[in-house]
């Protein structure tokens, strides 16, 4: 897919997308995922980040309309889920599957009712790094499930960060990746930047990694 000035890349989730942008500022892209993916394209489409810090699927949804649906993006991706499990074991806040996939459900359908935009759902994903990390996985699982199925439904363009940063960890080592086993450090961006790249299609400028 090749990129023009016309087009707007509204990319919506989590802390993961956020990576502390200025939210006192639209055009803040943050430190993460979503500003090295706007360094690399070569043609110059707007991008906006409207990643926050701590969300779950819920709060997503309770945005959507003023931060999604508003910004009228031509191209739009998702990624969230993982606090959807921290929260469960960190603060008791169940966010129960099926809950879970309606409501991620319902914000693709109001994209797809709403947006004559191109969709991408990124998978959420875990790389433990603390040995209570791993009782996390069984309740993630069916979350990325749900998130592959939904992209399905959709015709989203889907992104397995599930699959290729465990690989990636494998090799570098999870915390190298992802310090606290969550947040991804500029290499586990710089591969999520990639990855979707590469699903998009798009020409980049050539940047050896780090």
């Amino acid at each position: 897919m090749k990129f023009s000035e016309a087009d707007k890349l509204v990319f919506a989730g989590d802390s993961i997308t956020d990576s502390s942008r200025d939210r006192t500022d639209p055009a803040s892209l943050g430190k993460g995922y979503v500003r090295q993916i706007a360094e690399l394209l070569v043609d110059g489409p707007e991008v906006l980040n409207r990643g926050v810090n701590g969300n779950r699927i819920y709060d997503l949804e309770a945005r959507w309309t003023t931060d999604v649906l508003a910004a009228r993006p031509t191209v739009l991706t998702v990624k969230i889920g993982i606090n959807d499990t921290w929260r469960t074991f960190d603060r008791g806040l169940p966010s129960p599957i099926g809950k879970f996939r309606a409501t991620y459900a319902r914000l693709l359908a109001s994209a797809r009712q709403h947006l004559p935009a191109e969709l991408y759902v990124i998978t959420p994903f875990l790389l433990p790094v603390e040995p209570e990390q791993h009782a996390w996985a069984d309740d993630l699982a069916p979350r990325i499930e749900a998130a592959i199925d939904v992209a399905t439904e959709y015709g989203a363009r889907l992104i397995r960060a599930d699959l290729f940063m465990p690989r990636a960890a494998a090799e570098h080592g999870a915390a190298t990746l992802a310090p606290d086993g969550v947040h991804p450090s500029p290499l586990g961006h710089r591969l999520l930047a990639e990855a979707w790249l590469a699903a998009a299609g798009a020409p980049v400028e050539e940047v050896p990694l780090p």
